[in-house]
């Protein structure tokens, strides 16, 4: 028997099929209209930056001791069920390849975990994912390593608590409570203290840095005057060679000034608040590509590292070496941590089906009503 996977188009239309395909190939050609765009215009590009004096060459900086690093990462998912939503939540922290092992003392465990029922609600998956960063960034600013990947942009964290936050608010001013609700407001300024702890990075011995595999940022482009089609990592991955970089540029400014609300009056969170901000408003972006078989990263760092050529050698010799394997296009530890995190979302029907039998247990009835309300319609799960 074929697998899904194999079979595509088997629970489809043939001619929903047909019409998809044929559109497929107009797909193509307006594709490769804007690729050849860029390969036309790669030696103007490169010329551009290297008389604007942003193209570098890792070897400039030296040759620094191998790193230890780490990579962090997180999921969620919520499986609505008849009679209410089954909420989970978890971040893991993965060493990197070589040397082998951080020597310094690392808290076990080195991971977080939430999982709870909820009433049905809509918003829920917003609240968990806020709960999850927070345990990504206690993770990440807990690790010894010289290096701490973290998996996406260091504004992400504080875009995915205001939203959630905002959320729990909401659900209070009528009168609801949530344990998932109370579990972020209980950590928030824990989160606050870790998040400033990574946004200034102000350890010399200690990097922490945002590496985002999407992104729609253009600060080079916008300067440079790029085709607004490709974001600067798309461009700049077919100009790039092995071992160059960009000299760090602040992060391109919002729309609208960053944003946090607070769910508590406290001076202290306040203060904190407003720390974490200014050090967003201070962040700085970088591209690096390491090797021929992987794309250019996206680095988003404080600006006490972009400003230090010493800190930048530490962290593209770390780069260089958790990305030495053809087929991985990211550094190994945010890799097999992404590995990880992304099997939640499957790994939530197992867990209801325990609960279930530990209900069918406890039930003296009709155990028929447990199997009705535990039944599971859809799983909605992300990073």
């Amino acid at each position: 028997m074929e697998k899904p996977e194999q079979t595509p188009f088997a629970e489809l239309p043939e001619a929903l099929v047909e019409e998809m395909l044929s559109k497929s190939e107009s797909v193509g050609e307006q594709l490769y209209a804007s690729f050849k765009e860029i390969q036309e215009n790669k030696a103007k590009i490169r010329k551009q930056l290297q008389e604007q004096n942003i193209l570098k060459l890792d070897t400039e900086l030296g040759y620094p001791g191998i790193p230890t690093t780490c990579g962090v990462d997180g999921s969620y998912a919520v499986e609505r069920l008849l009679a209410t939503d089954f909420a989970a939540c978890a971040a893991v922290a993965i060493e990197g390849l070589t040397p082998p092992s951080e020597k310094r003392y690392w808290e076990k465990p080195h991971h977080r975990v939430f999982i709870h029922p909820e009433k049905h609600n809509p918003d829920i998956g917003t609240v968990i994912r806020g709960l999850m960063m927070e345990m990504e960034l206690e993770l990440a600013a807990k690790a010894p390593h010289d290096i701490v990947f973290l998996d996406g942009s260091l504004t992400t964290p504080l875009i995915y608590m205001n939203q959630a936050i905002n959320r729990v608010i909401e659900w209070e001013n009528e009168g609801n409570q949530t344990e998932v609700g109370k579990q972020l407001i209980e950590r928030f300024k824990q989160f606050l203290k870790d998040y400033k702890i990574i946004l200034e990075s102000a350890r010399t011995d200690k990097l922490w840095v945002g590496m985002p595999k999407y992104t729609t940022r253009r600060e080079l482009g916008k300067n440079l005057g790029w085709s607004a089609n490709y974001d600067d990592r798309a461009i700049l991955t077919a100009i790039l060679s092995p071992g160059e970089f960009t000299s760090p540029i602040p992060l391109e400014e919002p729309q609208q000034p960053w944003h946090l609300r607070i769910p508590i009056n406290d001076k202290e969170i306040e203060r904190l608040k407003d720390e974490v901000i200014s050090a967003i408003n201070r962040i700085y972006v970088m591209y690096y590509r390491p090797h021929n078989w992987t794309p250019v990263f996206r680095i988003e760092m404080a600006s006490s590292i972009a400003t230090n050529n010493s800190r930048i050698a530490v962290l593209l010799q770390g780069l260089k070496y958790q990305s030495g394997t053809p087929g991985i296009m990211e550094p190994y530890p945010l890799y097999i941590a992404d590995r990880m995190v992304k099997h939640l979302g499957s790994a939530i029907p197992a867990f209801r089906q325990t609960a279930t039998r530990r209900m069918t247990e406890l039930h003296q009835g009709d155990i028929g009503e447990i199997f009705f309300s535990m039944h599971g319609y859809r799983t909605e799960s992300g990073r």
